[in-house]
């Protein structure tokens, strides 16, 4: 598919062979700039960024690595290639044609997906806007600002389907996309972790690991809707997403390696003695992980849901690799194992697999988590250190679904409200915790090739490109 890169807003559809919607996403180009100023990455306008930038849609050479003052950044509108007599594969409607034009009794449930999709670009930005204060490398702070450039892209994506599908609606409702702020108290995101602060660079790697990685299971399974322009944009975003989730699961395998490096040196496991070194101990990890674990598997929604039951009926959103699964596609008569909290009780229960795509989603979710975990804990026994990260219960700290405001610990025992305040610091980030961690993270580390004391060097560099590289030019 050819890409016009020269356009004032780079495209792969034909966006000049409509000039009333070109016009219209050219109306709202510099909202969007006037946005990432304000709220965008903090003092980094005349930044030089060695970015990767999309000038293709092909599994090759897709990406261009240059350097790029990041408002000229070249957020563009790239649908991945269609695929010839596709058919809808689920639902209702499987085997029918694709839609090309939205349904019109889908119409709302449609823009309500896309919407809810596109409101976590932004908010992402937004929450990481202050980090490139504080990085602990050139790497790190370049990494950190291709998931900031690339998150807005994924907004542009979205926002051109809102222009191009849905009319007066869906103006008014990209228009909103940046009139919403992440933490606002009067319009916050619409999502709840995207509301919560990343305020230093162990939540930053947490985020990419766990929320970004609900972000691939979102698009994963938006990019199965009968709806085509949808399903195209996210197989397309996908493609940038993986290293988003990249530098989460390295970013946490860095910080234990280095905190395996300082127990190793001082020959010790006192996380007072280890903390003293600069380094962040294991238990302290493991509490960041209990919290962003259980926040981002809120994002799943509830583990009955008559929403995402009409979704997949409606064929508008599928499963995660739907087409891969072995079944009917349609699951009126088939049930699925969900585990729910009722009568103060955790229980197992079959349930009709309709009300249970959401769970579904979130066991695969779970599952991908696991396989990350697994990953760092090799790091540990290769150091020979006595210690094991576990994902945390999926009911522990829960604000949604039948687990809401149930008190369970992280291995699914149920506790009482006295049991639960005595145990909790043991379990979640502390005041201090936080602190602590905020106090490693006083000031950048800008000279190329050095690297905080509180993570270790990657294993290697961007594009080939040696750990010494330059990655940002900051003058």
């Amino acid at each position: 598919m050819s890409i016009d890169l020269n356009a004032r807003i780079p495209n792969n559809v034909d966006l000049a062979d409509d000039r009333r919607l070109q016009r219209a996403l050219e109306s709202w180009q510099p909202s969007f700039l006037n946005w990432w100023k304000d709220l965008g990455p903090e003092g980094t306008i005349d930044y030089d960024v060695y970015l990767r930038t999309a000038i293709s849609v092909e599994a090759d050479g897709w990406a261009h690595f240059d350097y790029v003052k990041m408002p000229d950044y070249r957020w563009g509108i790239f649908l991945a290639p269609p695929e010839e007599d596709r058919r809808i594969p689920f639902g209702e409607h499987k085997g029918e044609p694709v839609w090309q034009e939205v349904p019109g009794e889908y119409r709302a449930s449609l823009r309500r997906l896309i919407v809810t999709q596109g409101d976590t670009e932004p908010a992402s930005v937004e929450q990481q806007r202050l980090l490139g204060l504080t990085c602990p490398s050139l790497y790190d702070l370049r990494n950190l600002f291709q998931v900031n450039v690339e998150e807005g892209r994924h907004l542009w994506a979205m926002v051109y389907l809102l222009h191009a599908y849905f009319g007066r609606d869906g103006r008014e409702e990209a228009e909103a996309m940046l009139e919403r702020h992440s933490g606002d108290p009067d319009k916050p995101r619409i999502l709840g972790a995207f509301n919560e602060e990343t305020p230093d660079w162990l939540s930053y790697y947490m985020f990419t690991f766990f929320t970004d990685r609900d972000g691939k299971y979102q698009l994963s399974s938006l990019a199965e809707s009968g709806f085509d322009p949808v399903a195209r944009t996210c197989r397309f975003m996908l493609t940038e997403e993986g290293h988003h989730m990249f530098i989460g699961t390295t970013g946490i395998a860095r910080v234990a390696t280095r905190t395996c490096e300082v127990m190793k040196e001082l020959k010790t496991e006192d996380p007072e003695k280890i903390r003293a070194a600069g380094a962040i101990d294991l238990p302290t990890l493991q509490r960041y992980i209990n919290f962003h674990f259980s926040v981002s598997v809120d994002l799943f929604g509830n583990e009955l849901s008559t929403n995402a039951a009409n979704y997949y009926t409606a064929g508008l959103k599928g499963r995660f690799e739907e087409t891969k699964i072995d079944d009917d596609h349609e699951l009126s008569n088939d049930s699925y194992e969900v585990t729910l909290f009722e009568e103060d009780q955790v229980k197992q229960t079959k349930q009709n697999a309709l009300l249970a795509v959401n769970e579904r989603l979130r066991d695969d979710y779970i599952a991908d988590c696991q396989a990350g975990v697994d990953r760092w804990n090799k790091i540990l026994k290769r150091n020979k250190v006595d210690f094991e990260f576990k994902l945390p219960h999926r009911g522990f700290h829960r604000a949604i679904g039948t687990f809401a405001g149930a008190k369970i610990s992280p291995d699914g025992q149920v506790l009482t409200e006295a049991e639960w305040t005595k145990s909790s610091k043991d379990w979640l980030p502390t005041k201090s915790d936080r602190e602590f961690v905020r106090s490693l993270m006083t000031k950048g580390v800008v000279e190329p090739g050095k690297f905080a004391g509180w993570v270790a060097p990657p294993g290697r560099g961007i594009n080939g490109q040696p750990l010494d590289f330059e990655y940002v030019r900051l003058h």
